[in-house]
């Protein structure tokens, strides 16, 4: 069952970290430079890769498709920066591994337009016509997951959605990117909607929102009495601060009750689930015509001098941006996303992609590991957990190397990987690490089978 607390409606279990967001929500989105050379992965949604349409030597403009989707499960690639292709080649990625992808040298005297294309008119646009054009722009989830967007809007003809769920939650500390898209972007996110609302037939939509941007709620809700929105059939509905809100099946629970069977998607329960910035650069891009070549992102923690949200070209090397804010001498950590959900870099010659929400440095002993202890079986972990699995048995499981009993008899597969669990171990044990490891270990069984 869903809970309630003073705050509005949320989940069972859950934990309450540091927000440490007030030093980055009131900063306006700022454009940030462009670097030398961009470094374009041709991987970087779920799915498969785009296929370079470019070849080296030749100049590009910003926004000139670059990579074709090649086959449903992937989206279109676009020049970050008016330049000349470099070079077609490898280049380092978060994984840690080298990956395909497109170098752009920018032309530094450029103005950075970026040209109209031919826009998806709503009113004469079918449902084809709108999922094709938000794969052509090569939007994916852009709250970090980077699932192809129009995947997730082909909704199945025997399970009807009542209800769009427009997330605006950011619950992972330090992260503002939200926040701020939803007090500068307003328009964006109605023309979204009403798009998302078409693709999906959904009859309503609900934008959810933590109690902790109540003047963000507010504000939305003032507009949609606006005449130019009043015709949209949305509400926006505060929900508790309480991690991991923005989980769209802690989400769901907590707006509608309903709860997503393990294995299943929020189609299951007649719900499609798009992140708030998602829906604003559906809204943004669609009606010019346009390829997502930038998003907005922010960079904080203790160590960065410049914190704020910017909105960068997607390619832009990860070394060049932070050199950019500025670091602290003592930088020891750098994560890609947030500090719950994300992953500490291997590299710094990693480049921003579409599932970057933002970057977060910690300096001196701020976030180094603390040593491991074995499980006390303390229960703190299965308390966390807002799917009810048992994070410490898991955990023995995966030490023990029993992954296919994980998934068979624990429901390893259903975990999202929040950090909920790592994060109130007294023993410190890296748990998600572990679930990433196993769940890897399974898919290639599966795989094999």
């Amino acid at each position: 069952m869903f809970g309630l607390s003073r705050q509005g409606p949320s989940f069972a279990h859950g934990i309450h970290p540091p927000q440490a967001k007030d030093e980055t929500s009131g900063l306006p989105i700022r454009q940030f430079p462009f670097a030398p050379v961009m470094l374009v992965p041709l991987q970087q949604h779920i799915g498969k890769p785009a296929r370079a349409v470019v070849r080296e030597g030749q100049e590009v403009e910003r926004g000139q498709l670059i990579a074709e989707a090649d086959g449903f499960v992937s989206v279109a690639m676009h020049a970050p920066a008016s330049g000349v292709i470099q070079k077609l080649g490898l280049m380092p990625s978060i994984s840690g591994k080298m990956v395909p992808g497109i170098y752009i040298k920018s032309f530094p005297g450029s103005s950075q337009e970026v040209n109209e294309g031919i826009p998806c008119e709503l009113d004469a646009a079918s449902v084809e016509d709108i999922l094709l054009a938000i794969q052509g722009a090569g939007i994916v989830g852009l709250g970090g997951a980077a699932f192809p967007t129009h995947v997730k809007l082909k909704v199945p003809a025997d399970k009807p959605i009542d209800t769009l769920i427009i997330n605006g939650v950011e619950c992972e500390p330090y992260l503002t990117t939200d926040h701020r898209v939803m007090v500068e972007q307003p328009d964006d996110i109605f023309t979204g909607i009403r798009y998302l609302l078409k693709v999906t037939g959904a009859p309503r939509a609900i934008i959810g929102i933590e109690a902790n941007k109540l003047e963000v709620a507010e504000s939305l809700r003032s507009a949609l009495l606006a005449p130019a929105y009043s015709d949209i059939p949305a509400s926006v509905e505060v929900v508790a601060v309480k991690y991991p809100q923005g989980a769209e099946k802690m989400l769901i629970r907590a707006l509608l009750g309903r709860e997503v069977p393990s294995g299943g998607l929020p189609a299951d329960v007649k719900v499609v689930s798009v992140n708030v910035a998602t829906t604003a650069e559906i809204g943004r891009l669609l009606p010019h015509g346009r390829g997502i070549q930038e998003r907005v992102i922010t960079i904080g923690g203790p160590a960065v001098s410049k914190k704020g949200n910017y909105r960068i070209p997607i390619g832009t090397p990860l070394r060049f941006a932070l050199d950019y804010v500025g670091l602290a001498d003592d930088v020891s950590r750098v994560f890609l996303g947030g500090p719950m959900m994300g992953q500490a870099l291997p590299s710094l010659d990693i480049p921003i992609t579409k599932g970057t929400s933002g970057f977060i440095a910690f300096g001196g002993d701020q976030a180094r590991a603390q040593p491991e202890f074995p499980c006390i079986h303390c229960g703190y972990c299965v308390d966390a957990c807002p799917l009810f699995l048992n994070p410490s048995q898991l955990g023995l499981l995966a030490k023990s190397g029993q992954h296919q009993r994980m998934a068979d008899e624990l429901h390893l597969m259903d975990c999202f990987e929040c950090g909920s669990c790592s994060y109130v171990c007294p023993a410190h044990i890296p748990l998600v690490q572990r679930f990433r490891g196993a769940k890897a270990m399974v898919r290639k069984q599966q795989a094999k089978s």
